[in-house]
């Protein structure tokens, strides 16, 4: 059995999305009324695209190009408060993604920030969120960041391997990564986590562990394992670079032991807290709605899930980049999926169970009107097999993956995909040259 079939951060995935027709911003702005929203930023440029990224994202660009994008998203934002102020919208959390946001200059950064909080309106305690890499990290841009509010700054590191690093297309350098540690200590965020890849062609357990080790010194808060995928359109897909799934088994087994016995706690199959002797708490977020600017990101109103039409490569990506800043109309909503009822129990049960605490049955029940497990038949199939297990904690019994489950997330979660959207993805994958999703590991 191959446990790494298909990464579930999110459901549908977009290659399920379709056009869409006679469907507008206005129509669903309903479900952002009031307070408790996610507000998510896509800034799509790279000093260099990494061998596994099938991210949204391009290279090579001049400041002029991304001054280009800033104001794109500007007009973006100008028609979305229009629509929005009716409802009162109030947003709880702004993240910042790509890309690597901080390639973008001192003032490119400073006018990003000033446009959000003229545009939109944040709560009093806003979880600010950014991603970052290596190279990008300087003191300046950190000092703007803590001007702003960021809470949160992630890092993708890696490996401290310069051999892995070569292997994976990084950019930066094992003493580069070590400095923008440094720095993000020093400045002291609410939150600083980074990411490491395991599975990596020449790693070994005792590599990734030697990374791990390393990175502790600097006292990260959280810790993020990700399983080496190759997907379309990654640099990786060209080289014959096969991840070795049960390797990546024994390292993920021996990684999340570890960083388990330094005092961390596993949330997910990939996220590890550290400090945290208390169990984390409940946050429904299987219904939650954010709202996407830029190109790449997407937007979750209901069960309208929407974003540009998915791209890998530069020039797929370069052609989504310009129909997005010679758009007039922002408002009109052109491609996505609108979700059955169904459909919105998939999410909500994909978005809870591969996270701990996993699903309050008694709140799913408030929630669809049905017991989960005759939503779910297989979910009794993997109770009997050890991956999932009942726990009481009055007034809750929570439905959650066992220490067995968690590791296994990548091959479960894929289960739970209907015929429809599987079959979509498939199309999807057809059209474009593709291999089925569930062949080749994927970051």
């Amino acid at each position: 059995m191959n446990p790494y079939l298909q990464y579930m951060y999110s459901y549908p995935h977009k290659t399920a999305y379709r056009p869409l027709s006679d469907t507008r911003l206005s129509d669903y702005a309903r479900y952002l009324a009031g307070a408790g929203h996610g507000l998510y930023l896509h800034i799509p440029f790279c000093q260099a695209k990494c061998g596994y990224c099938n991210l949204f994202s391009v290279t090579g660009q001049k400041e002029e190009a991304v001054d280009r994008y800033l104001d794109a998203v500007e007009r973006q934002c100008e028609q979305y408060r229009k629509v929005l102020l009716p409802e009162k919208t109030t947003f709880s959390e702004l993240v910042i993604g790509g890309g690597t946001p901080l390639l973008l200059s001192n003032r490119q950064l400073v006018r990003m920030f000033e446009m959000l909080k003229r545009q939109f309106d944040f709560s009093e305690k806003t979880e600010s969120v950014i991603e970052t890499a290596p190279n990008q990290t300087t003191a300046e841009k950190l000092a703007i960041l803590k001007e702003a509010g960021v809470t949160r700054v992630s890092m993708g590191i890696q490996s401290f391997s310069e051999r892995e690093l070569k292997t994976l297309g990084r950019q930066h350098t094992a003493a580069r990564a070590r400095e923008a540690l440094a720095l993000l200590k020093e400045a002291g965020f609410p939150c600083v986590n980074v990411d490491f890849i395991y599975g990596v062609p020449g790693q070994t357990v005792e590599s990734l562990l030697d990374s791990l080790r390393e990175a502790l010194r600097y006292e990260p808060d959280e810790i993020f394992l990700y399983p080496l995928y190759v997907k379309h359109g990654a640099y990786l897909t060209h080289t014959g670079v096969t991840p070795d799934a049960a390797l990546a088994v024994t390292q993920y087994r021996k990684a999340s032991a570890f960083l388990k016995q330094e005092g961390f706690r596993q949330d997910s199959m990939r996220r590890f807290v550290r400090g945290a002797a208390k169990d984390r708490e409940f946050s429904e977020c299987g219904f939650g709605t954010s709202l996407a600017l830029g190109c790449g990101g997407r937007s979750y109103l209901g069960p309208l899930h929407f974003c540009s039409p998915y791209a890998v490569t530069q020039t797929d990506c370069l052609a989504r980049l310009k129909e997005y800043e010679t758009r007039e109309d922002y408002t009109e909503i052109t491609h996505g999926i609108l979700l059955s009822e169904e459909e919105q129990k998939r999410r909500y049960v994909i978005r809870h169970l591969l996270i701990l605490p996993g699903i309050d049955t008694g709140r799913y029940e408030e929630l669809c009107h049905r017991g989960i497990f005759e939503d779910f038949p297989v979910l009794k199939e993997w109770e009997t097999s050890g991956y999932l297990a009942l726990k009481k904690a009055e007034p809750h019994t929570w439905l959650h993956l066992t220490e067995e489950g968690l590791g296994l997330s990548d091959y479960l979660g894929p289960q739970l995909i209907s015929d429809e959207v599987r079959h979509a993805m498939e199309e999807w994958e057809k059209e474009n040259g593709c291999e089925p999703p569930n062949n080749h590991l994927q970051r």
